[in-house]
């Protein structure tokens, strides 16, 4: 049974399944880690629940954040041995309220917490990491990240972070646009919203990237 049954229909499911959608896409040889903003601001206070911690940090994504950060803090010491590099992405506070029609309706507020845009500390950058500071959802939009990759030799991203429904997805549909091979590691990606991470997960897996499990993440690292 995979996350998302519970949300998708089966009758939806089987549309996709006949249409193709889902296949395997498979890990190539040369794999980075793409972690996507876990920082305060989309964690929140670690122990509250997520509408206790959306009163400081509007963006937070309560428990469920603070669950896949100590699995991510577990799960580094091994990509920092089989992987390419451990990339980070946060926020550039600079591009927060430049856009014209900004659907953030508390964005500023939240620009302005000192230290919001800092990784948490349980998975803080190590020297050889390399830390992105992006204007968009996208890893990628205005970001030398593509570029990195290529100069890395990078053929895989494994993807982890949040939101599922926001910079995730954005990220994951830029790397496939990019021809890289994408995987998504379930526990490792959070949303502050379950249908919405659940649906997400769902269409990634049907059309962008293989949605993985951390086990399965632990042992294509281990086999490389």
């Amino acid at each position: 049974m995979r996350i998302w049954d519970d949300v998708i229909p089966e009758s939806d499911r089987l549309v996709y399944e006949k249409s193709g959608h889902g296949k395997r896409m498979g890990l190539g040889k040369k794999p980075a880690l793409l972690i996507i903003d876990v920082n305060y601001n989309w964690t929140g206070q670690r122990g509250l629940p997520v509408l206790r911690s959306i009163e400081r940090y509007p963006f937070a994504c309560g428990p469920s954040a603070w669950k896949a950060v100590d699995l991510l803090a577990n799960f580094l010491p091994l990509v920092r041995q089989k992987a390419a590099r451990a990339i980070y992405t946060t926020g550039d506070v600079r591009a927060i309220g430049l856009s014209g029609g900004s659907k953030l309706g508390r964005g500023k507020e939240m620009a302005s917490i000192e230290g919001g845009m800092d990784i948490v500390a349980e998975i803080a950058p190590q020297e050889g990491d390399i830390v992105i500071a992006k204007p968009k959802a996208s890893a990628f939009f205005g970001t030398p990240l593509a570029s990195m990759l290529n100069a890395l030799g990078v053929d895989t991203l494994l993807c982890c972070g949040t939101s599922t429904s926001g910079c995730v997805r954005a990220s994951v549909i830029d790397a496939s646009s990019y021809n890289f091979r994408v995987a998504v590691i379930e526990e490792c990606t959070f949303d502050r919203a379950q249908v919405p991470h659940k649906v997400n997960l769902f269409d990634m897996n049907a059309k962008y990237a293989d949605v993985i499990s951390l086990s399965e993440a632990r042992t294509y690292l281990e086999s490389l």
